[in-house]
């Protein structure tokens, strides 16, 4: 729940910035000069990419959360076998052995999304954020039966 509020108000955050980067940017436009104009314009640009990424990555998120939930009512997240530190971080020998038996699961059995879901966890907790985030996507593509690119 703690990720969702933080999550909530970053995203309320950065709609704030985008509004106000915005609204620079119709200023300049309406001071009507050629140099002024262009800026504007450049400026608008900003806050419609920001919101985009911010669209696709709540989607994302959404997805993987209803992904979680389908597969906890099923029985089948993964347990918690990581060793850790005294101070809490995840081993790293630890997160490499369960990331080894995640993708031998995974390569059994490539079109099960389920697999994959297990894998994008497995590389969330080896530090691999890029190849979590490919993994998951697969997850997400082959639950709503899309294919798409190894």
């Amino acid at each position: 729940m703690r990720a969702k509020i933080t999550y909530a108000i970053t995203a309320a955050v950065l709609v704030v910035y985008f509004v106000l980067v915005g609204s620079r940017g119709v200023m300049l436009i309406q001071s009507g000069t050629v140099l002024t104009v262009t800026f504007g314009v450049a400026v608008l640009i900003l806050p419609v990419i920001g919101l985009w990424f911010l669209w696709k990555n709540t989607q994302f998120v959404r997805r993987a959360n209803a992904l979680a939930a389908q597969l906890d009512a099923e029985g089948g997240l993964p347990v918690d076998e990581l060793k850790r530190t005294p101070g809490g971080r995840i081993d790293r020998d630890s997160a490499d052995e369960v990331f080894a038996k995640r993708k031998a699961e995974t390569e059994e059995a490539p079109d099960d999304w389920r697999s994959w879901f297990r894998l994008a966890i497995a590389y969330h907790d080896a530090r691999d954020t890029p190849r979590a985030r490919k993994a998951m996507q697969r997850a997400i593509a082959l639950h709503d039966g899309k294919m798409i690119e190894a």
